[in-house]
């Protein structure tokens, strides 16, 4: 069992196309045995009727004088030939037969025959097999006719060692041909085998960019096949990789700017304390200024908290989702949306259109409601006192249609491909005079996301839209 594990050993640490030669050279060598089998025996037949046609056609032909003249057999070839006569069941032969010196196998063949025709292999004493055939030539006379069968034995034998050699040689040359052919055939793999080492000795940490593919061509389709797949894999490893360090880098810039925005009215605070405590013992009056101060940044940070423990919660894919869905009327949070702005942004009139009345959601009101105030908020930070601002609601197929349309300045093309990133300001300044967290248009996106649904914007100089599409129930 030693060996046999060495062998298996050695053959599965053994090259594919080595393998696959010698898997070849296996199977044609079980081809070659099968076929040499079977046209052995096809020979070794066809030579045995032969044989006995020959045995056959002597018979006949002698018969007729041997029922007449009682003339000597004759004996063709080296064969043996003898007359018998068989009386009692017992085979005499006559004068004049030519027998070998161990005739009784051939006697025993004639008192078997019973008066007719029998075809028999016999073997006699240092002669080797003899084929013989009896044929009655009167009643109780038997011709015997005795062919040996060395002639016949050697031609298969020949035959035999013609074929060994012959399919030895094409075996050996099927091998080869083969290793060539698999060798030329599978260099496309060594070609990517090789690909896949110098992608393992790039540094992905440094640069995440996967710069070489599978090139070349040949192989036939298969291997074309494995090499597209191969490099769209490198494709995707390559985007992913570029995906994770983009997300780190997104990862790195949130941890900075959420640090100093919570820093910003944490400083606040405790300038304002310090100033509480020195107002408190010197100016009395001015306690309630510092108080004020303090209370109102403790709201905007705890503002900034919430929307980031809500976008904590909308990201974490096992977390439970803060989104609590029921059947609303798109009309009534439209409404209220709309009075809300009203009252908190007189400076900017809001038109409030609706498309089509009845539109019913399953979503949930609050953060639905929390999406609209949010767009509603960014436009009038964002928009001179006095423009005008749109809240249209609508259906277009089977989604409900949300637009927040604004006449303002614009938004240019590169701030739009970032406007919805966390903590993004179309102002990269980090003061807080033009308002906002840069979170407000992050927590739309991810809200409307987990509703199902998508926000887009488009812009110009004088007109600016955000929508949002909501899927609508099934009927």
């Amino acid at each position: 069992m030693t060996w046999i594990r060495r062998w298996y050993g050695a053959w599965r640490r053994s090259r594919l196309g080595t393998r696959l030669a010698l898997g070849l050279g296996v199977l044609a060598l079980v081809v070659f045995a099968v076929v040499g089998t079977v046209m052995v025996g096809i020979m070794h037949g066809y030579l045995a009727r032969r044989l006995d046609e020959q045995l056959t056609k002597s018979q006949v032909s002698q018969v007729p004088s041997l029922r007449d003249a009682h003339n000597a057999p004759e004996s063709a070839y080296s064969w043996y030939s003898a007359v018998y006569d068989v009386r009692d069941g017992v085979a005499t032969p006559r004068e004049g037969s030519r027998l070998p010196a161990d005739s009784k196998p051939l006697a025993r063949v004639v008192e078997q025959t019973g008066g007719g025709e029998l075809l028999r292999t016999v073997s006699l004493r240092d002669q080797g097999e003899y084929r013989v055939r009896t044929c009655q030539v009167d009643q109780g006379v038997v011709l015997v006719s005795a062919a040996p069968q060395d002639d016949l034995d050697r031609t298969v034998r020949q035959l035999v060692m013609v074929e060994v050699v012959a399919f030895l040689l094409a075996l050996a040359l099927l091998v080869a041909l083969g290793r060539l052919v698999l060798h030329r055939g599978l260099r496309p793999l060594s070609t990517m085998a090789g690909t896949a080492h110098d992608i393992a000795s790039h540094d992905l940490t440094a640069n995440s960019d996967l710069p070489v593919r599978a090139t070349g061509d040949g192989g036939g389709a298969e291997v074309q096949e494995l090499r597209s797949a191969f490099n769209k894999m490198l494709a995707h490893i390559d985007s992913s990789l570029a995906a994770r360090t983009e997300a780190n880098e997104r990862l790195r810039r949130f941890v900075a700017d959420a640090s100093h925005e919570l820093r910003t009215p944490l400083t606040s605070i405790r300038g304002y304390s310090e100033l509480f405590r020195y107002a408190a013992a010197n100016e009395p009056a001015e306690r309630e200024a510092h108080l004020a101060k303090i209370r109102e940044e403790t709201t905007r940070m705890s503002v900034l908290v919430d929307d980031l423990l809500l976008l904590a919660r909308l990201d974490a894919r096992d977390a439970e989702t803060p989104v609590r869905a029921e059947r609303v009327e798109l009309a009534d949070l439209v409404n209220a949306a709309g009075d809300a702005f009203r009252a908190g942004r007189p400076d900017h009139p809001l038109t409030v259109d609706f498309g089509q009345p009845g539109i019913a959601l399953d979503a949930d009101p609050v953060r639905l409601r929390q999406v609209l105030d949010n767009l509603l908020a960014n436009t009038a930070v964002h928009t001179p006192a006095g423009t005008p601002v749109t809240l249209a609601a609508g259906v277009e197929g089977r989604e409900a249609v949300i637009r927040v349309i604004d006449t303002g300045p614009g938004i240019a093309p590169e701030d739009r491909e970032k406007i919805f990133d966390r903590f993004y300001r179309v102002d990269t300044s980090r003061t807080r005079q033009a308002g906002g967290t840069g979170l407000g248009l992050s927590v739309v996106q991810s809200l409307v996301a987990a509703h199902g649904g998508t926000v887009g914007v488009t812009s110009e100089p004088g007109r600016t839209v955000f929508t949002v599409r909501l899927p609508l129930p099934a009927p």
